[in-house]
């Protein structure tokens, strides 16, 4: 088993340019929980050398909710579960921009709109498309999350002025089908690559807790890694009521830093965002996220659950020594009702 010096020894070789063998990975992979803590100053090491003291600040719309066709085991809003989760079509081009409106006025670096279903029909691809063209790239960041689409309408989302397309693998691909039935990897990376044709920036990454072990929790990593994705969500499991995995309790505050570490080693310069879960999961370790390789966080509410607040999460983080990134090329832009 690797000890502390050789990981640490690892982290400054990956600083220097040199890239992991897969050996030297899954050992990271395996590592027992209780020796997690020995792998966190290698990551920061990494995270350190190409981010400083700066932290990503991105928040999300739930822009439309419920009764996603596709059966993704995790996921409330999926038809096939019997949840709580809101039920609503598109929202309209006003609720749709009042997030980005509030954002502008904060650290927050990207606002994104993200909607349930396979996929959004090519009308309301359009509308979400006006909306956030509305918002002005030169007062936020905008990123979409619309589901399975094709490079025609990652092209109509370039063109107004939407910089990021989001869209999960989840998991390994050698898990995936324990987890979704409805649709295959294959189109999740297909969606992907149509974004990146599109000139757009990719963020792609998964949830953890699902029953995934070590070695698949390293294979989505290299996954994402071959993909050379820009950012990469990491959300920890929620089990909610009504859902198949409702009793799947698979993970610990330790088991959390080691994956976020992990994916550290693994994807040196990326951003890795910690989305979902984090304070569920990660209890009193939480603020350790950041000492663990996490260079950005979604702040404010998820999808269906309630997130920390975008004051709360300043406040830690001044409390950590870090700041929020700086918006570079970005104006704050005028408080308005859209």
């Amino acid at each position: 088993m690797m000890n502390a010096k050789a990981m640490f020894e690892l982290a400054e070789a990956i600083i220097e340019g040199i890239v992991p063998g897969h050996d030297q990975l899954l050992e990271l992979a395996r590592l027992p929980e209780e020796n997690t803590m020995a792998l966190l100053a290698g990551a920061d090491l990494i995270r350190r050398h190409n981010f400083g003291n700066s932290i990503h600040l991105c928040c999300i719309c739930n822009g439309k909710s419920g009764r996603c066709s596709e059966d993704c085991r995790f996921c409330a809003q999926s038809a096939h579960a019997r949840t709580d989760a809101p039920i609503y079509g598109l929202m309209n081009k006003n609720e749709l921009q009042q997030g980005g409106l509030r954002a502008a006025q904060t650290p927050i670096n990207r606002y994104s709109i993200v909607t349930s279903g396979r996929r959004l029909p090519k009308h309301e691809v359009a509308a979400v498309a006006e909306a956030l063209a509305g918002l002005g790239k030169e007062h936020i960041a905008t990123c979409a999350s619309l589901g399975i689409l094709d490079q025609t309408d990652m092209e109509l989302l370039k063109a107004a002025g939407v910089t990021r397309y989001h869209h999960n693998l989840e998991t390994s691909q050698s898990f995936f089908q324990q987890i979704c039935s409805t649709h295959t990897y294959e189109e999740r990376i297909a969606t992907l690559k149509a974004a990146q044709r599109a000139g757009l920036s990719i963020c792609s990454g998964g949830i953890f807790g699902l029953g995934e072990n070590d070695a698949q929790v390293l294979e989505l990593a290299l996954a994402l890694r071959d993909l050379d994705v820009d950012a990469v969500p990491l959300n920890f499991l929620v089990p909610i009521a009504g859902t198949p995995l409702v009793n799947c309790q698979n993970l610990t505050p330790l088991r959390c830093l080691k994956i976020i570490a992990l994916f550290r080693y693994v994807l040196p310069a990326k951003d890795i965002l910690i989305c979902g879960g984090r304070a569920t999961n990660l209890m009193d370790l939480h603020p350790l996220i950041f000492f663990a390789g996490a260079s950005g966080i979604m702040t404010d509410n998820y999808l269906t659950t309630t997130g920390i607040s975008l004051a709360d999460d300043l406040a830690m983080l001044k409390r950590l020594g870090f700041v929020p990134r700086k918006k570079e090329g970005i104006q704050v832009a005028p408080l308005k009702s859209p």
